[in-house]
């Protein structure tokens, strides 16, 4: 298999109490000397309201957010199918949520100057 992209949408096996649901991939593409490992954001829908969720609507998804509390780093092995990709503007959404949770804001701001 090759290695997810980030920004793709796979359906993701996440084990008995988490079910399989869709989960953006939010790491970079493992080389052949990498672990054959992804990082996820699953995508639930039945949101809470928090502010580290983020709602993108896409054709191929049930309405819902992508809950960033939840990443989760799994092994290639469990992602059964690609589902779909985010355009680079709605990652960018995702990637500023996902900043603010890890209290890496800044980085991304200092970066653009």
């Amino acid at each position: 298999m090759n290695s997810p992209e980030r920004g793709d949408i796979w359906l993701v096996d996440l084990g008995y109490a988490a079910k399989v649901r869709p989960c953006l991939v939010i790491s970079i593409p493992a080389s052949e000397e990498d672990r054959a490992l992804a990082t996820l954001i699953p995508h639930t829908t039945s949101p809470r309201n928090s502010r580290f969720e983020v709602e993108i609507r896409v054709n191929f998804l049930r309405q819902g957010v992508f809950d960033i509390q939840n990443l989760i780093t799994i092994p290639h092995a469990k992602l059964i199918r690609k589902l779909g990709s985010l355009t680079p503007e709605q990652l960018l959404e995702v990637e500023r949520i996902l900043l603010f949770w890890l209290g890496l804001e800044g980085i991304q701001s200092e970066n653009d100057e």
